[in-house]
């Protein structure tokens, strides 16, 4: 009996990974452009540049700040940027002061920003305070803590939809330590199925909102981001608004690198238990049937790997399919890792551990409400209600 529940939870498990495995793959494959075509455009770097403004909401806090932001600088030397500070964060202004002295040359404007209310998502906050500043066809929203190669900048400015949002998949570098690289790990496992549409002929049902570009027509037809102030996911909010007003969602295969600074494992629980109750938060806006399919397709497979190691201790002598499910488990994930950015970015034990927490992150989450964003805490009930919290 032991070993025939063994078995089926080796079977289950694989069979999940191969379909989510072989839809990563065809999805990739039928995106407009992929890793390996990601230098071929017909629009040149110039052209590209000249079409886009990169709005970065910046907040001090993480130590790497400083470097990222000089190395899309030095990337993208022609490019327009608007960096959103607020106006009490004296490190962040400091920083942008020391980059303008480094680069004279770059177009950077600062926008200094008011505190948001309580209860208004600050991101959102300081992007709706830019609008009026906006004066290029597009718009990028790049995450501080996020690198945009000139390439997946050409792809986005390519195909950006006249009424729609285009989005770029987030690969996270690896750390110079354990908990950094467990946060990479978990990006890279999970970032392709988690941007992609849940089903073929359907849209996603998110949108990366690490990097994003939209029209500057199309924005102000919405109304620009004062209808997700109230919403503390603004990614989620923002894919909803753009169905709202008929856009298209469109996800492409090139990369945005992303390497957030996690300095102890006690920040690196902060991180994932942030993520997670936004997670949480996705759910709770979607019809039954999608939050089933969601779940089918994102939460079950950890709990299949516990069960499988737990029995499998149990039972020694069934250690051959924990090693055959680790090793399928390690190929499907390198195979699509390569097919997005040309490069094996996994790591097996540390994917593993990083799958294996999960669970615990998710049950953490749904316990406790309260979040750290850097420097700031907010107390959590839904989407678009919640408010500042002591620390």
């Amino acid at each position: 009996m032991l070993i025939s529940l063994i078995i089926l939870c080796a079977l289950l498990y694989l069979s999940l990974l191969g379909f989510k495995t072989a839809y990563a793959l065809v999805a990739l494959a039928n995106m407009p452009e992929t890793h390996s075509a990601a230098k071929r455009f017909r629009v040149s770097g110039e052209s590209a540049q000249a079409e886009v403004t990169i709005v970065q909401p910046l907040l001090s806090g993480d130590p790497r700040l400083q470097q990222v932001l000089a190395t899309n600088l030095q990337t993208l030397p022609e490019q327009a940027f608007l960096w959103l500070i607020d106006r009490d964060d004296a490190v962040a202004q400091q920083i942008a002061a020391a980059l303008r002295a480094s680069f004279p040359a770059a177009q950077i404007t600062v926008l200094l920003c008011d505190p948001a209310p309580d209860g208004i998502n600050p991101k959102a906050w300081k992007l709706e305070l830019a609008r009026p500043l906006l004066q290029t066809t597009v718009c990028l929203v790049l995450d501080d803590d996020a690198t945009l190669p000139a390439a997946s900048l050409r792809a986005l400015v390519q195909h950006c939809p006249v009424r729609g949002i285009v989005t770029a998949l987030p690969h996270y570098q690896q750390g110079n330590n354990l908990p950094s690289q467990l946060l990479a790990q978990f990006v890279n496992n999970n970032a392709v199925m988690t941007y992609l549409p849940l089903l073929p002929f359907t849209t996603p049902v998110s949108i990366n909102g690490m990097c994003y570009a939209l029209r500057r027509d199309f924005l102000q037809q919405c109304g620009g981001f004062a209808p997700v102030l109230r919403h503390l996911t603004d990614d989620l909010a923002m894919a909803e608004l753009c169905r709202q007003h008929d856009g298209d969602l469109l996800q492409l295969a090139v990369p945005v690198e992303v390497q957030t600074s996690v300095s102890d494992m006690r920040h690196y629980r902060q991180q994932m238990h942030r993520w997670m109750v936004f997670a949480t938060l996705l759910l709770q806006q979607q019809s039954k049937g999608t939050a089933l399919l969601i779940t089918l397709l994102q939460g079950i497979h950890p709990l299949l790997l516990w069960i499988l190691l737990l029995l499998c201790i149990v039972q020694p002598a069934t250690l051959f399919l924990l090693v055959l499910v680790l090793v399928m488990r390690s190929a499907a994930m390198m195979l699509v890792q390569k097919q997005v950015t040309g490069a094996f970015r996994h790591r097996f034990g540390l994917s593993l551990l990083s799958e294996l927490l999960q669970p615990l992150h998710l049950l953490h989450a749904l316990r406790e409400r309260r979040i750290r964003w850097r420097s700031r805490v907010y107390q959590v009930k839904r989407n678009d209600q919640f408010h500042v919290a002591e620390s």
